[in-house]
Parts: C-alpha cells; sequence; structure tokens
C-alpha cells in the first residue's frame, strides 16, 4: 500500500481547539433533537467514547507533525517499512507457550526510520513503504493503519533520542520485566488495586503474588479463564473493573486497537510496553517497559 503526497497539512493548536469545540457542539445538538438512540446498536457512551479517541489521534497527529516539521523530516524522501515479525523474531524463546504472539492472535509490526526501529502489536498486519509525510496524514480508520502509524512514530522518537526502549524484550526478560514492574508498584503507588489490562502472562504470574488484581482482555480464548488464580475478564467489565481498581496497568496496543479512551481518566494510569513508546513521550503519559531494546 503506497499513499501519494500531496499538500502538506499543518495542525496548529488552534486547529485543534475548533475540531474539538465542534465535536461537543455535535454532541450537545445531538442529545437536544433526540439523536442519540439508546435503541441504537452504537449507543451513547460509545459514540462519547469514540468522539474522544478522535480527539487523542488529533492531538497526537498534531504534535508529531510538528516535531517532524521542525527537525526537517517531512520533504525528505525517506522510505518507511513496517512488516510482521515472526515469533523467534520478536521475543526469542522465552521457555513458556502463553504469549499472545505464539498463539497466532496478534503480530509485532516493525518501521524502520533513518536506521531506527520502532515497533507495535497489532491483530490487522502488512507492509507500508512510503514516506514520513504520509504516515502523518494518513487516515487511522482501522488496527493496520494504526499499526503503521504508531509503529513508525515509535521510529521516529527513537531517530530523534525522544524515547529510547523501542524493541520487545525476549527470551527470559519477560519475566524479569514482570518482576521489576511488581516492584515499581509497590514502591511507588504501595499496596494497591491493580487493573492490568491485556493479558500478558508473566505480569499476571508476578502482580497477583503481591496485589488484589484484575484482568481484562480482549481474547475471547482467555475471557473466563483462570489464569494464575485470576479469571480473566472481558471487555464489557470494563467500567466495573475501573472503578474496583486503584491502579489501571494498562497495554499500549490499546493505542492501536481504539480502546486507550477508556482508561484515560482523571485518575494515576500506567501503561506498558514497546507499542505506546514514542506516544507516551509526547503526551505525557507514564509507561513501564523495564526490559525492551
Amino acid at each position: 500500500m503506497i499513499f501519494a503526497r500531496g499538500r502538506r497539512t499543518r495542525f496548529p493548536d488552534a486547529v485543534i481547539s475548533l475540531l474539538h469545540d465542534a465535536q461537543l457542539k455535535r454532541r450537545e445538538n445531538a442529545v437536544v433533537s433526540g439523536g442519540w438512540d439508546p435503541g441504537a446498536s452504537i449507543d451513547r457512551d460509545r459514540q462519547e467514547k469514540r468522539l474522544f479517541m478522535t480527539d487523542v489521534y488529533i492531538e497526537l497527529k498534531e504534535k508529531f507533525h510538528r516535531i517532524s516539521e521542525e527537525e526537517k523530516l517531512l520533504l525528505e524522501p525517506v522510505r518507511v517499512r513496517a512488516r510482521a515479525l515472526t515469533t523467534e523474531e520478536a521475543i526469542g524463546n522465552p521457555e513458556a507457550d502463553d504469549f499472545p504472539l505464539q498463539k497466532g492472535k496478534e503480530k509485532l509490526m516493525q518501521a524502520e526510520f533513518l536506521g531506527s526501529a520502532g515497533q507495535a502489536f497489532t491483530d490487522q498486519y502488512g507492509d507500508f513503504e512510503g514516506i514520513l509525510e504520509d504516515v502523518i496524514r494518513m487516515d487511522l480508520a482501522n488496527n493496520f493503519r494504526r499499526a503503521v502509524f504508531v509503529s513508525t512514530l515509535n521510529a521516529v522518537s527513537r531517530h530523534l533520542k525522544k524515547t529510547e526502549n523501542t524493541v520487545h524484550c525476549r527470551d527470559k526478560e519477560p519475566a524479569e520485566c514482570a518482576a521489576e514492574l511488581a516492584s515499581y508498584i509497590r514502591e511507588k503507588f504501595g499496596k494497591v488495586k491493580v487493573a492490568l489490562v491485556g493479558f500478558q502472562p508473566r505480569m499476571v504470574e508476578a502482580l497477583s503474588a503481591q496485589f488484589p488484581l484484575r484482568v481484562l482482555d480482549l481474547d475471547k480464548d482467555n475471557i473466563g479463564k483462570e489464569k494464575f488464580g485470576v479469571t480473566i475478564e472481558g471487555p464489557e467489565r470494563t467500567d466495573a473493573v475501573l472503578d474496583w481498581a486503584n491502579l489501571p496497568v494498562v497495554t499500549g496496543t490499546t493505542l492501536v486497537n481504539g480502546t486507550i479512551g477508556s482508561f484515560l481518566r482523571d485518575a494515576p494510569c500506567l501503561f506498558y510496553g514497546t507499542t505506546i513508546a514514542g506516544a507516551a513521550h509526547l503526551m505525557g503519559w507514564e509507561r513501564f517497559c523495564a526490559r525492551s531494546h
């Protein structure tokens, strides 16, 4: 898939503000006119989250565009690649067989930009070739396009030395990372109730031994199963689990699958993983990723 170059678009703060105001106005008009149909397949709460997600991506794109323009990267004829990595390339041999990558449910796409690599987990994967401006202008309409955008953001952020740890850990490192995560939470937040978003087996194992823990996941093969003494819950339980928890620990993959808006609340939130590396830096989100490269 190749996106043709076109006229450069700048997203200044004023435009972001106007778009946000327009979205709020549409919400108000819909409520007044009865446009929010409680019987529709997409309910009001889901529409609210969708509009909020649009705001998140607009702000992220604007910041990415600004820094790329300042560094004079937009007009360079740079080739950006993203490809689905094999399990062995992505995580090596972790001496366990319960990682999502090993089950074939997700792939780890890798973007390469001027010698720097950035990655993103996704369930929709493929190849992309273009220039940086094409990626920033891309309509983030599905998980594949968001994976291209996010992995590229990570590669560019690494190239500019704005962030590091953009390549997934391997072999025994996931278990080491999970142990360090448990220590980090205990030291910074105390004995809190933890909601782990995204089934990461070594993290479930480490956190369940030290904290009251609930786990949310999208994989139907995991939902309802007991893992390390914890029953995995589905996305319909998100609000209940977040209301229960003191600290959501959220996979960065939510940025690719379009669910991150559910976890951006006025409360502490800790993201983990390589997928959200560049976005965490630009947006000021806290990220933990102790053993990535």
